[in-house]
């Protein structure tokens, strides 16, 4: 077969559709059912998924550990709380945690060098708000 001969029947009237072309009437799973099989992890018996009811929050993931730390070198003598440790939070998220945190203690504190410091020795509550928040909060340090 010459080269003009093999474009020619590259390029001849011979086109696939692409549309799916025609049906080919047999499907390989067409016979399974599922009946007398067990619910699968995401199914309840009734065969919808399970979904948590609308007022029911969902749970938590675990976000990871934090450090929380009091610090009192370096600062005059004044306590202040440190949760370090954060991985995976950005700078947005890390402030209005601060945020949530001052308010709840009533002091003041900062976002400074990857942690959150909170002026006082508030370790407690904090602890409460960082494990509300999903992150797993150990003391370290004095």
């Amino acid at each position: 077969m010459d080269r003009r001969r093999e474009i020619e029947v590259m390029s001849g009237d011979k086109r696939i559709p692409i549309d799916g072309g025609p049906n080919f009437g047999q499907t390989p799973f067409a016979e399974l059912k599922s009946d007398g099989l067990p619910p699968g992890p995401n199914e309840s018996p009734g065969g919808s998924a399970d979904r948590p009811a609308a007022g029911s929050p969902l749970p938590r993931k675990n976000r990871g550990r934090v450090d929380i730390k009091r610090q009192t070198a370096g600062r005059g003598g004044k306590t202040v709380t440190v949760v370090t440790g954060f991985v995976g939070i950005g700078l947005p998220e890390k402030e209005k945690l601060a945020k949530q945190i001052q308010k709840a203690c009533g002091t003041g504190g900062t976002v400074k060098d990857g942690g959150i410091e909170i002026q006082g020795d508030k370790r407690a509550e904090v602890a409460r708000i960082l494990t509300e928040a999903g992150f797993r909060s150990v003391f370290a340090g004095g």
